[in-house]
């Protein structure tokens, strides 16, 4: 009763599989995609071969299409592994058309194609397909030793083509059941198992799912273990999920294996029925090992009917069938072929290990004569060392004493002219900073009090004009004359405009000459500079924002990971990273400005690099740039490259002035104009300073 119950369930299958198995496999419309844009031969080589791996259980001229075209091309471009690829498709066609002998000779040459070419993926499924070779003839122990030399290679490529793989170990559990061993068969049927149906988040390669192979095999084992009802399950679920990957070989099988238990049990009727449909799908490929036993199973059971038209019908079939693969000449060359091929092993392995005593041997004798060269040369070397030693060791004996007196009283003098020469620089320098720090503060000091005189008595004058006009309006004065006073007295507000803007410059250049002669505490402390930098790029960036709420810029922070600590003063080098973020800006804002292109976006790059004993910090950005010319005075003291009353040109002096000789690093400047200004700072991560502080006190 459990074995008719599933004839329904089959009926609705065998409907719903007819249009599909005219369908290609799922894989095959990707990979012709993948071919239609691949721009590379050695890419539609490759691309070739796994569409005709596609085709292998569906439709076998289109596996010889796609195989000989890949090939033509392999070869004519001299791409060997593609070629090994190739030729390893023939040989799946001339093994499931029954032409073993040649399904060998083409799988031989693709293994010699793919190890060449050091294609161990290759190399393991042309493996597999021969191992198959063997299988399809129930000759067990040779397919295992392939078997297992493709799982080997499998295993040690690390490939991520579970179908292969999951191919290699239900052959294995195959084999082991053709031997009867089932617990091997167990073993390796799981394994198989649970790689399927894990999850395959970026689906299958080429060789398509295997479930149908899996399922088939496992219910073979249920029914070599006499449990009738888990094989029949296996069995229809095997068929079932053949559908969709059109596997009309996989359906074949099943629908066999289900005749053959049938069979065995006595229902010749299912048996009959599961066989017709297995040699009707069988010889749409044609797949002739199945065609042989279906059409023998139906021989069989329409003979013990009495029916001899349908047993001579089906015996023909069977006998055309065993004529392909059970040929005698066809064996005899099969045996040839595979005694060739041990033998070509075997004389690779003999061949190997006399080149490999052969080359310990060598090295051997190597290795006595180079120890017998080098104890040769040792002896004499000693030998002529110890004579030297004794004429020598005399003469040392007279002058090592002199030499002790004279290297101390050398020692001695150079370090007092160092300590000479340091303290005279030191005092000259000193000297030179001192005065020019007085000048600088006493004629600051002195121009200071002047210039806030004349912004004070400007906008004085501006509010006494203010009045005048104000009371001038009262007076009824002609119209000509309104005019001609009101036009005065524009004039005199416009010149008091400029006279204040003027002062307040000359105002800020005194700051600036009064705190870049200023003393400073030189306190170096550990900085971070990634950090320190960031922040002041971003502080600067708002800074301007707050100015001109209508400016925006990409800031680009590209930062060292890990980057040392540097010993320096904070607050000047903050001071410089003002003075390069404000220019930065201000020269993006310009091109902003300037640029009639729509897609210009403002950028500003912030770089950190530990470079050698330094630590690079770069400001870049895509602004106007700055001309040669401008480029070799950037750094001199009240040079600006900006309009009249927007810069006072002691930013990057100063800026200079802190980095090379308050912390002993560099400043320079690369600039391309109309694309970009990059400056380049860099800072030692040993205090390198010069010996006096960079200002001295005013």
């Amino acid at each position: 009763m459990i074995i008719c119950r599933w004839v329904p369930l089959l009926g609705v299958l065998l409907l719903l599989s007819g249009p599909l198995a005219r369908a290609q496999s799922p894989e095959s419309a990707p990979l012709k995609r993948a071919l239609a844009r691949a721009t590379s031969d050695t890419a539609c080589v490759l691309l070739l071969a796994d569409l005709s791996a596609t085709y292998r259980y569906s439709r076998f001229d289109s596996v010889r299409y796609y195989a000989q075209r890949g090939l033509r091309l392999a070869r004519r471009i001299g791409f060997r592994r593609g070629e090994g690829r190739c030729l390893s498709r023939l040989g799946i066609l001339m093994g499931e058309r029954g032409n073993l002998p040649a399904a060998l000779r083409i799988n031989l040459q693709a293994l010699q194609l793919n190890e060449d070419s050091h294609d161990l993926a290759g190399t393991a499924r042309t493996l597999n397909q021969t191992g198959l070779l063997y299988f399809a003839l129930d000759d067990f122990r040779p397919a295992l030793r392939y078997f297992f030399r493709a799982l080997q290679l499998y295993e040690q490529s690390g490939s991520t083509d579970d179908s292969q793989l999951i191919s290699v170990l239900t052959n294995l559990g195959a084999s082991y059941e053709g031997l009867h061993q089932l617990d091997s068969t167990a073993y390796f049927l799981d394994r198989a198992h649970a790689l399927t149906i894990a999850p395959h988040p970026r689906g299958w390669s080429c060789w398509g799912n295997p479930l149908p192979y899996v399922l088939r095999e496992i219910g073979l084992l249920h029914a070599s273990r006499g449990q009738t009802a888990q094989a029949i399950v296996y069995y229809h679920r095997s068929a079932a999920a053949a559908v969709p990957e059109n596997d009309q070989r996989s359906r074949s099988r099943a629908y066999q294996y289900l005749a053959e238990l049938y069979r065995s049990r006595q229902l010749p009727d299912s048996s009959i029925f599961y066989a017709r449909r297995a040699l009707a799908v069988g010889q749409t490929l044609p797949f002739t090992l199945g065609i042989l036993r279906n059409s023998a199973l139906l021989a069989n059971a329409f003979e013990a009917r009495g029916r001899p038209d349908s047993t001579l019908k089906y015996l023909h079939i069977m006998l055309t069938a065993q004529d392909s693969l059970h040929d005698p000449q066809r064996i005899k060359q099969l045996d040839a072929i595979g005694f060739a091929e041990q033998q070509r092993l075997r004389q690779l392995e003999e061949e190997t290990t006399r080149f490999n005593a052969s080359l310990r041997l060598y090295l051997l004798w190597a290795g006595l004569g180079i120890m017998a060269l080098t104890a040769l040369l040792l002896g004499a070397f000693v030998w002529r060392q110890r004579r030297a030693n004794q004429v020598l060791q005399q003469l040392n004996e007279q002058i090592t004493e002199q030499k002790s007196q004279l290297t101390q009283q050398r020692d001695r003098l150079a370090h007092m002219l160092q300590e000479l020469r340091a303290a005279q620089s030191q005092l000259v320098l000193r000297e030179k900073m001192a005065t020019l720090g007085e000048l600088m503060t006493g004629v600051a000091q002195e121009i200071q009090n002047p210039i806030s005189n004349v912004k004070n008595l400007a906008a004085i004058s501006a509010a006494l004009c203010q009045e005048i006009r104000e009371e001038l309006a009262k007076l009824p004065l002609a119209l000509d004359e309104q005019q001609d006073i009101e036009g005065m007295f524009e004039n005199l507000s416009r010149y008091q405009s400029r006279i204040v803007k003027q002062g307040q410059r000359a105002d800020d250049i005194v700051a600036g000459m009064l705190d870049y002669s200023s003393s400073r505490p030189a306190l170096r402390q550990p900085t971070d500079l990634n950090v320190l930098a960031n922040e002041y790029m971003r502080l600067v960036y708002h800074d301007q924002r707050l100015k001109n709420r209508h400016f925006n810029a990409a800031l680009l922070p590209r930062l060292w990971p890990d980057l040392p600590m540097v010993p320096l003063v904070r607050q000047d080098v903050g001071r410089v990273l003002v003075s390069l973020f404000t220019n930065a800006f201000y020269a993006v804002q310009q091109r902003q400005r300037q640029s009639l292109d729509d897609d210009y976006v403002p950028q500003v790059t912030l770089v950190t690099e530990l470079v050698g004993d330094y630590v690079e910090v770069r400001v870049r950005d895509n602004g106007l740039g700055i001309s040669a010319a401008a480029r070799a005075n950037v750094f001199q003291r009240f040079f600006t490259t900006k309009p009249s009353g927007e810069g006072t040109g002691l930013g990057l002096a100063v800026s200079y002035e802190i980095v090379t000789r308050g912390h002993g690093g560099t400043l320079r400047v690369e600039s391309v104009e109309g694309e970009y200004t990059e400056f380049i700072m860099q800072l030692p991560l040993a205090d390198k300073s010069l010996p006096t502080t960079w200002a001295t006190p005013a």
